[in-house]
């Protein structure tokens, strides 16, 4: 990671989604920041040419330590921060409060200023009519009219002034409440500002806490006898350390929750204390990204989804689902999606209609996916708690299946595709509709067959496109003599249900619902255009193979690989795609004939010699005879 990756995205993801400061302050604040951020990254550089320099592990162990005081004085700042920002929200507060007693205290006015202005209304007719009233038969005394007049005139008087002091009341609350009002935007301006602060800190202290777990793991791997006892405590207490707990009442940061929210365990149990430490590296790292994309990305995705009202297909829409689905929506538009797909084929009570046709009669099927049932997701408490109801539903849904589509019945893979759309969805028929759309829509025909001719041709093209797009890493795996189809094959049976992050897995779910097997490509390809470095910096073909085992989970940015596959492995017309289909399935079908064909003359050639005998040997023939 270069100096402009490390200071670039934590400054445009804390500045990008709000405004705290004026624009004339803008660009100072920014320069701040990014002094800050260089001053950080030389520090860091000068720290790893320190470690470099050291002669003896006790100083390099030294400089591990200094890098754990590090962390916990980003821990204080963090703290410190966080009581502020609740000091402030204490402030804000109690501003509120004063500005709805004044908003009272100006509602009051208001309705005693109207009844006024009412009984002036009032007096003022009546003194019009009077004026207008004609003479009485009864003459009234001047004394009398003169004295009337003046009383109602006094009054007058008196009530325009009462009006002139209540328009200045109602000014002298205006200008308080203008200015509560505007103390209370700044504070809230500021608390916002806190809290992107206090988020990119903690982004930040995840990043740091994962560079040390990766040295100490360097460190494990070169160090030997006294130091690398001390390393393995070391890394122990590393992997045992909780995220800290509130600062104040009420108030939590974002710790790494064992269980995402789809269920996914985000640290995985890996049994190897290696992979156990590099899955820890992966959840901060995954934390990290979470935190610092949240203001500048997710809020902005999550507040257009909201406006976009009806769903229809459109550009707008090809893009939003692209960016990503927002778990809130994400049930209502895969529905949309699915019903798009299926429309011609859903047939009212058509599931229940087949839920009951498999208990008239068992399917052949039935014990194949009974099996499949407790190797589905086993890092996922939905289908490995006990009492969880998710494993009946996924067997209901895939015999319903297998009784809907008899020419497939059921495939290995199957019960993966099946089981995402359960934790989505969570209603079995709509999981039963998203399979069905999936395999006899989406999927080319022949896919899941017993032949997977479709998903061998598939691999072809996949190759094809890595040696166009990514010819330097095709030809390093093809100097190691290195097969990708051995993982891409199950990327494209299962659509990476087994390989990605659940993050950045129903991203890719969101849009190949919408345009289909064509995102599976431009993910393939970005998937190890995200990785190529590390892939070309593997000189043995065992270390490119163990690597090639676990390095998608690796992957924990979700935007920079949704920016590779939809613009850097651009242009990719869907005209291409189907030319390189067509092509590959006619040289399949021709190999196919000819081994069918070879197989035939062999059998042949075989029954026309009759068994052979080894030499020295009789026949069953010949030892009945003798007998």
């Amino acid at each position: 990671m270069d100096l402009q990756e490390k200071i670039l995205p934590g400054v445009w993801n804390l500045r990008g989604s709000s405004s705290p400061c004026p624009p004339t302050q803008a660009p100072q604040e920014l320069v701040r920041i990014l002094h800050k951020a260089l001053e950080a990254a030389q520090q860091e550089k000068r720290a790893s040419s320190a470690y470099l320099a050291a002669a003896e592990d006790k100083d390099r162990l030294e400089l591990v330590r200094h890098k754990v005081r590090q962390i916990a004085e980003l821990s204080r700042q963090v703290e410190a921060l966080e009581q502020e920002r609740e000091s402030l929200a204490h402030t804000a507060s109690l501003r509120e409060q004063q500005l709805q007693e004044l908003q009272r205290h100006v509602q009051l006015l208001m309705e005693k200023n109207q009844a006024k202005q009412q009984v002036i209304c009032k007096l003022s007719e009546q003194v019009t009519r009077d004026f207008m009233q004609p003479p009485s038969q009864t003459p009234v005394p001047p004394e009398v009219a003169d004295r009337d007049f003046l009383s109602q005139q006094e009054k007058m008087e008196h009530l325009k002034d009462d009006m002139e002091a209540y328009r200045t009341q109602n000014r002298f609350l205006n200008s308080e409440i203008h200015q509560v009002t505007k103390i209370w935007r700044r504070v809230a301006e500021k608390e916002k500002a806190l809290l992107m602060k206090c988020a990119y800190l903690q982004a930040k202290n995840c990043q740091v806490e994962s560079k040390y777990l990766a040295g100490l793991q360097r460190l494990q791997e070169a160090a030997e006898g006294e130091c690398a006892e001390l390393l393995r405590q070391l890394i122990q207490e590393a992997l045992q350390c909780e995220a800290r707990e509130a600062l104040a009442e009420g108030v939590e940061l974002s710790p790494v929750s064992e269980y995402d929210e789809y269920g996914f365990l985000t640290v995985p149990n890996y049994e190897m204390e290696d992979l156990k430490l590099l899955a820890k590296i992966q959840a901060l790292e995954v934390h990290s990204h979470y935190l610092l994309a949240h203001e500048a990305v997710e809020r902005p995705l999550r507040e257009r989804w909201a406006a976009l009202g009806d769903l229809a297909p459109s550009a707008e829409l090809k893009q939003l689902l692209r960016a990503g689905v927002p778990r809130e929506h994400r049930p209502r538009v895969w529905k949309w999606l699915i019903h798009l797909r299926v429309r011609h084929l859903q047939i009212p009570g058509r599931y229940q209609a087949l839920l009951s046709q498999g208990q008239v009669r068992k399917h052949p099927a039935a014990r194949q996916i009974e099996l499949d049932l407790n190797r589905t997701f086993p890092n996922n408490k939905h289908f490995t708690c006990p009492t969880s109801s998710f494993p009946d539903k996924l067997r209901r849904v895939l015999l319903a299946f297998s009784w809907q589509n008899p020419t497939i019945g059921y495939c290995q893979g199957l019960n993966r595709l099946a089981a995402i759309a359960l934790l989505v969805l969570e209603e079995e028929e709509s999981a039963f509709w998203c399979l069905v759309a999936i395999v006899e829509t989406i999927m080319p025909p022949d896919y899941y067959s017993k032949t997977l001719t479709s998903s061998q041709v598939d691999q072809r093209v996949l190759q094809d496109l890595l040696l166009e797009k990514l010819p330097r890493l095709m030809a390093h795996l093809g100097q190691h003599r290195v097969d990708l189809s051995f993982l891409t094959f199950n990327w494209f049976l299962v659509v990476f249900s087994d390989s990605l992050i659940s993050n950045i897995l129903l991203r890719v779910w969101d849009a190949f619902l919408y345009e289909g097997t064509k995102v599976i490509f431009r993910y393939a390809l970005a998937i190890f255009k995200y990785n190529e470095e590390e892939i070309l910096r593997l000189q043995d073909a065992l270390e490119i193979y163990q690597y090639l085992r676990f390095f998608t989970k690796t992957i924990c940015n979700s935007q920079k690989l949704m920016h590779i596959a939809f613009n850097d492995m651009n242009p990719f017309p869907m005209k291409q795609l189907q030319q390189l289909r067509t092509a590959h399935r006619e040289r399949l079908e021709a190999e196919l004939r000819e081994l069918e064909q070879l197989k035939a003359e062999y059998l042949e050639t075989r029954n026309s010699q009759g068994p052979a005998v080894p030499e020295g040997c009789t026949s069953e023939d010949e030892g009945e005879g003798e007998a």
